[in-house]
């Protein structure tokens, strides 16, 4: 089945590259106009650039989710330009350093968690009143294998990753009488430049040895994350609120 988002407006953080850039080209495959928003305006252009070139409809503006100013400047940007939000996904994050706990730089803690528990508090002050004012909204939170189990060397993303699920399903309560859906994804190992880079800090070199943990033997690709998310936005989970969904080959089944 083909979820339609035709006349939707779409809004995905961090899309330029990965999972964000499979969800910015999927919701625009289903009809929605999107609007991608990145730190790296190359990236960003580029994700605009692939889905135009598919006769899709998308903007990209730059922000960096974890400043308020620019998050309040991509909501203004994408209603002046579509003039409503009808799905916002939260994906915008970064892995940070791998290291022991007693070991891990402050600094990087702190951007971790400016980035990843900040940027989606801060996407979900602003863009929420526009959805409630319409009486109406999806909202998919990014949150990970990682916002469920520990992890060695990776304390900032993974307390993030914990964080990201309080943060939605407290939302979810406040708004649900709103018409409004705040829901999660939780992927596990993507075939994406973090978990390359997550690979390569743990073993000095980039392989996909994280296969050998997953049950059915692989990683996910990011469209099959993007398909998830697709779902939880569309008319057909009109009735999931603040639940999450494990995407994980059945790791966390173990």
């Amino acid at each position: 089945m083909k979820l339609d988002f035709t006349e939707k407006v779409a809004v995905i953080t961090g899309g330029g590259n990965g999972i964000g850039r499979a969800l910015c080209l999927e919701f625009a495959r289903s009809g929605a106009r999107v609007a991608c928003v990145d730190i790296d305006e190359v990236q960003g252009s580029e994700t605009v650039q692939m889905i135009e070139g598919e006769g899709g409809e998308a903007i990209f503006i730059r922000a960096d989710v974890s400043n308020s100013g620019d998050v309040q400047n991509y909501v203004g940007e994408t209603l002046a330009t579509y003039g409503r939000i009808h799905v916002f996904v939260n994906n915008a994050g970064m892995e940070g350093d791998v290291a022991a706990t007693v070991d891990y730089p402050e600094d990087v803690f702190d951007q971790v968690m400016a980035v990843n528990v900040r940027g989606v508090f801060l996407g979900l002050k602003y863009v929420l009143p526009i959805m409630q004012d319409k009486g109406s909204g999806a909202v998919i939170n990014m949150g990970s294998t990682g916002s469920h189990v520990g992890a060695p060397g990776v304390c900032a993303y993974t307390a993030s990753k914990h964080a990201v699920l309080g943060l939605t399903r407290t939302a979810a309560l406040e708004v649900a009488k709103y018409g409004i859906r705040v829901n999660a994804v939780c992927p596990g190992g993507t075939n994406t430049r973090m978990l390359k880079s997550l690979i390569a800090a743990r073993s000095g070199h980039e392989d996909m040895a994280f296969n050998l943990a997953t049950p059915n033997g692989r990683t996910a690709e990011a469209k099959e994350i993007a398909a998830a998310v697709l779902f939880l936005a569309s008319d057909l989970a009109s009735h999931i609120v603040g639940q999450y969904l494990i995407i994980d080959g059945g790791r966390l089944a173990m």
